[in-house]
């Protein structure tokens, strides 16, 4: 995955609080064992801790700003995308966004952007404090993505995902699909209480896969609205290979076979391996969102 050396990162789009004390109580969740608990739970890309439980009743609904934002100094253009990780994930939601909203003008239709949060260790949202066993999450109460980098290398270790760039393109990409069914209103579906393979979870989920599949198809096509150029010059058939085996690594069986030494297709809330990469490759195959209505 390679981006226009000249382009400028709109760093607004992206919220660095790793440096910043995250008011309120205590999370209920940690390390070891409970953060296995919550990862079979709820872990890679799911709508909010509240819907895992792992609210406070002394949480509070805010992230106090940090002193000194990383991204806004060391960010500015593609160039330094293509070399550090903390730009890259600046780029991608930049590309991501650039595509939405030009996706939503097309259809007549007006795009809210959303915030990604970068933090370290726990963070406070409107859907309650959580901390990064949760994995990658959007939080519908105050529209915005939350993201400790960290997980990345979780993904690998924990995970056996391959890794690399576009790996972490996917996660960000899902996450933004989630929001964009926020807007569209179909994300509230997911909140019926009902798991397994068939639910409504597993569609929500399924098609925010879908969703970031179709900005993956339209991305090295998406003009930058300050240059005119597409931010990301380039995809590779490897790029995409990474985005599926991540799509894969993160299937409710695989982390079930992992995690418990068996698959309950019964308590899904994502969807299997197989699943996320079929309706992933569903939408970069199509490029298209009207390919996405997993509730078929």
């Amino acid at each position: 995955m390679q981006f226009d050396d000249d382009a400028r990162l709109d760093t607004s789009e992206v919220q660095d609080v790793r440096r910043s004390r995250v008011p309120g109580g205590k999370a209920t969740i940690g390390g070891g064992l409970a953060g296995v608990i919550a990862l079979l739970l709820g872990l890679f890309f799911g709508v909010g801790p509240d819907n895992l439980g792992l609210t406070s009743e002394n949480d509070q609904p805010s992230v106090s700003s940090s002193s000194a934002s990383q991204v806004r100094e060391s960010c500015l253009t593609g160039e330094d995308a293509n070399t550090e990780e903390d730009c890259r994930t600046v780029a991608v939601v930049n590309s991501v966004q650039d595509f939405w909203g030009q996706e939503f003008q097309r259809r007549q239709a007006r795009y809210t952007p959303a915030q990604t949060v970068l933090f370290t260790g726990r963070v406070g949202t409107a859907c309650g404090n959580a901390t990064s066993a949760v994995g990658p999450f959007y939080c519908p109460g105050d529209r915005k993505v939350f993201l400790d980098l960290g997980f990345f290398e979780e993904l690998r270790s924990k995970f056996g995902s391959s890794g690399g760039p576009f790996a972490q393109a996917y996660v960000v990409a899902h996450e933004y699909g989630h929001h964009v069914q926020n807007l569209m209103g179909t994300l509230g579906r997911a909140q019926d209480g009902r798991t397994g393979a068939s639910s409504n979870a597993v569609k929500v989920e399924l098609q925010a896969d879908c969703y970031a599949g179709v900005w993956a198809r339209q991305a090295t096509r998406t003009p930058d609205p300050q240059t005119g150029r597409p931010l990301i010059t380039e995809l590779t058939d490897a790029d995409i290979r990474d985005g599926l085996d991540a799509a894969a690594a993160v299937g409710d069986d695989r982390i079930q076979e992992k995690f418990q030494g068996r698959v309950t297709p019964e308590s899904w809330t994502h969807g299997s391996a197989q699943q996320r990469q079929q309706w992933f490759y569903e939408g970069f195959r199509y490029g298209d969102m009207g390919r996405c209505n997993t509730f078929r």
